[in-house]
């Protein structure tokens, strides 16, 4: 079974990235084939910054290598070092009708945000069609906001097969129907654009301001306190086991402490949680040629199946002579 996520490199990541998507495809490692790739054409549709996205390419590849990917068990490669990618999207351009690419919740969603429309954000869902399709990919995790990007996919290879046979194997999205929503520090789900994120590889006086800046109630020192409706409390439980959760309830119906110690406590457990990972990022930091050099071990064996796949298609459609 072959697994395929794109990740985005929008730079500084944190905990609700980690605990919405990214733990999950690096445990994905061990359920089938995954393909994992950096989504540099796909970021191009937002960012127009040549130092910005350079950067955000290397933090995503040394973000996601610190946190377990493994270039032994999995295929990691940056987009585009790749570029039978963009041949397909070309191709599979015209087995696309205006009509499905103008359905696109995306694209009318970001449009409706200020986000200036132009012809790579319009044809977003052809490029993720091409991306999903040239390595047969079986599986596809995503959000509930990108399965229709998934059915979109199995439109357009159904429209190819139609005309030329059975050539494109048909994915499946894959949602985890029971993922929890990160809260942010407000409360609101965490996000960059709500300003409401803790960072996982910030600075410690960062991450300590984020943690102490989380909104609570104003219940007095000498009362008891609610955990069940507390936003300190919720983040807790992504971190703390259920006996730990059982004495943070305990600690909340006794009066004498404030929500300042629990939050105190919360940052412990994400410090514990996360030095590990801190420590190889370090590594990777200091080794960006390791990390260039896996990047192209990668590239090199996705691009093995990707030129097999469009000789495949180049002889199908015609253009092999």
């Amino acid at each position: 079974m072959r697994i395929l996520s794109g990740i985005q490199p929008s730079g500084t990541i944190h905990i609700g990235n980690y605990f919405g998507m990214i733990k999950k495809m690096i445990e994905s490692q061990d359920d089938g084939e995954l393909f994992a790739f950096i989504a540099s054409y796909h970021a191009m549709t937002s960012l127009k910054d040549k130092e910005a996205l350079e950067n955000n390419i290397m933090e995503a590849a040394i973000n996601f290598l610190a946190l377990g990917m493994d270039p032994e068990k999995s295929t990691f490669w940056v987009q585009h070092d790749v570029k039978e990618v963009l041949e397909l999207y070309w191709i599979l351009s015209n087995h696309t009708s205006m009509g499905l690419l103008e359905r696109a919740h995306s694209y009318k969603d970001k449009t409706a945000k200020g986000i200036q429309a132009n012809h790579g954000l319009f044809s977003y869902p052809v490029l993720m069609a091409a991306d999903i399709l040239l390595y047969d990919s079986n599986i596809v995790p995503v959000g509930k906001d990108q399965i229709q990007h998934v059915e979109m996919t199995r439109d357009i290879a159904t429209s190819f097969n139609n005309v030329y046979g059975e050539i494109f194997t048909m994915p499946e999205a894959k949602v985890d129907e029971v993922l929890q929503t990160v809260p942010g520090t407000d409360g609101a789900k965490m996000s960059k654009s709500y300003g409401n994120t803790i960072d996982m590889f910030g600075t410690a006086k960062k991450v300590k301001k984020q943690v102490m800046g989380i909104v609570t109630d104003s219940t007095p020192l000498e009362e008891a306190k609610d955990y069940i409706s507390c936003n300190v409390y919720k983040l807790c439980e992504l971190f703390m086991n259920q006996d730990e959760l059982t004495q943070m309830q305990k600690r909340y119906a006794t009066p004498g402490e404030g929500y300042g110690h629990f939050k105190l406590a919360l940052l412990d457990k994400i410090n514990d949680h996360f030095s590990p990972y801190s420590e190889k990022r370090e590594y990777y930091l200091n080794h960006k040629d390791e990390v260039r050099e896996i990047l192209a071990h990668g590239a090199n064996k996705a691009r093995k199946i990707a030129q097999a796949k469009m000789e495949q298609i180049r002889e199908v459609v015609g253009l092999n002579y």
